[in-house]
């Protein structure tokens, strides 16, 4: 088992941007889900904004994003990233999720999502924001 961290920046409307100015400076594949292509459209016009995006090289560099929907708050600087764990295994990002959630208010629930076999964000005691998931392979795109 194993388990990665990556800092997920947070957007409004320029998550594409910023990954592809990414790509330009350290190379690697893009892979970005839009909100459209997860059926996840409640604003017509963020239809094609990034719900998930990432760049990762060969060199280790990897950062992922997205872009905040309307409906939530967002200001630029505050809230800006969120830190991503991503695991093998269910049973591996339950025992983390079980313990960060200490203290913690939960932001989405740990379960199925429609991106991977498990998903949940709380925001930590401290104020931290973590994304836990089960990796699944990413297609460049």
């Amino acid at each position: 088992m194993s388990i990665a961290v990556t800092h997920h920046l947070n957007f409004r409307g320029e998550a594409r941007a910023a990954l592809e100015f990414y790509k330009s400076v350290f190379g690697g594949d893009i892979a970005i889900v839009t909100y459209k292509d997860a059926h996840n459209v409640q604003v017509p016009a963020e239809a094609d904004q990034v719900m998930w995006g990432q760049v990762a090289a060969r060199n280790g560099f990897r950062v992922m994003a997205y872009d905040v929907p309307s409906r939530q708050p967002w200001e630029p600087g505050k809230n800006a990233f969120f830190v991503s764990v991503r695991g093998d295994s269910a049973d591996e990002i339950t025992g983390l999720w079980e313990k960060l959630a200490l203290g913690a208010t939960v932001v989405v629930p740990l379960a199925k999502s429609g991106w991977s076999p498990l998903y949940g964000m709380l925001k930590d005691r401290f104020g931290i924001t973590w994304v836990l998931d089960v990796a699944v392979e990413a297609k460049a795109g």
